[in-house]
């Protein structure tokens, strides 16, 4: 039987994909949309292929709706966290895109929520399930590349006047809008950060002096360092570059977005690969497709069929670590 979801708001970057990734999944019934703000509302009803989707005219219909088992909560940076906080003290599975709200004892309540009353919440870092970082994040765990001791992530982008200003509402700005992508890779690989370090400058967007368009995170572990850098202002397309050294080798993917291939270089030939430098082929998957793998593996959960990909844990970690970057939370 179909797994019944609705999804509260429609304001965030992702919020369509998403929204098409669901109406694609024949494991999922989805009952509807609710859009808090009538224009956002009034342009979202015109998406292509939308045409049959209901329309919640209260967010009650949606919360209220014990049909319902899990919400894709799509809402904008600055409301999102208000939206999960009500949908999991509905009783609702989260399907929660990023990053996790300003407020680090909100995003704490809502993993309290989850944990109590045995409901999953599955941050939309769609990364997880692409074939590069999968593959990179396998050589490491495995102890293929030896013992970690750096990590560099470059996840830049190019963003409009409009969107600077929306986003400047947010401490760290860019940092604060991306980077948790990154962050959900390196503590993946790294753990939790024993000191954070960050600078952000405003550098080619006056028009919006509290927006920081040109970032960088520094994150210190025992025996590891990890660099995120992340700017608004780069030119197209970008080159997006996923870089991981150990004591045996290395690997970098660049692009990721694209990906068609990954560099392993390793000082001696194990499982399968061969000493030096190697290009390993990926499957190029677009955006669209990472939503459908990240849906896929929620339903398998909520089915039973296989233990989350990320734990609570995980998912309150990335928040943490973003948050002690962007001040929302004082280093130790």
């Amino acid at each position: 039987m179909p797994i019944r979801m609705a999804q509260y708001g429609t304001r965030h970057g992702h919020a369509l994909g998403k929204l098409r990734a669901m109406l694609a999944n024949p494991d999922v019934e989805l009952a509807g949309v609710y859009e808090p703000d009538p224009t956002a509302r009034a342009a979202a009803r015109q998406g292509r292929g939308l045409a049959d989707v209901r329309w919640y005219e209260s967010k009650h219909e949606l919360l209220g709706d014990e049909r319902i088992a899990a919400v894709a909560v799509e809402g904008r940076n600055d409301e999102s966290l208000a939206m999960a906080l009500e949908a999991i003290r509905a009783g609702k599975h989260l399907w929660y895109d990023k990053p996790a709200g300003d407020d680090w004892p909100g995003f704490q309540e809502v993993v309290s929520i989850a944990r109590a009353r045995g409901l999953q919440v599955q941050m939309g870092y769609m990364f997880r399930y692409h074939d590069g970082f999968r593959l990179i994040s396998q050589w490491a765990r495995s102890g293929l590349l030896g013992e970690l001791f750096g990590v560099r992530a470059h996840m830049s982008t190019w963003i409009t006047v409009p969107a600077r200003e929306v986003i400047s509402r947010h401490r760290g700005g860019i940092f604060y809008d991306l980077a948790g992508h990154m962050l959900d890779q390196i503590v993946w690989l790294l753990g939790r950060p024993r000191r954070v370090q960050a600078f952000f400058r405003n550098d080619a967007t006056p028009a919006v002096p509290a927006f920081a368009d040109n970032t960088l995170g520094v994150f210190e572990f025992d025996r590891a360092m990890a660099l995120a850098d992340i700017a608004a202002m780069e030119a197209r397309p970008m080159a997006r570059r996923f870089e991981v050294y150990g004591s045996r080798g290395s690997a970098i993917m660049e692009p990721f977005e694209p990906a068609t291939r990954v560099r392993l270089c390793l000082e001696e030939a194990r499982d399968g690969y061969a000493a030096g430098e190697q290009l390993v082929p990926i499957a190029t998957q677009s955006r669209q497709e990472l939503y459908v793998r990240e849906l896929a593996a929620l339903i398998a959960t909520l089915r039973g069929e296989q233990p989350p990909d990320r734990s609570l844990d995980h998912e309150l970690l990335v928040q943490e670590t973003l948050l002690r970057a962007t001040g929302g939370i004082p280093e130790p």
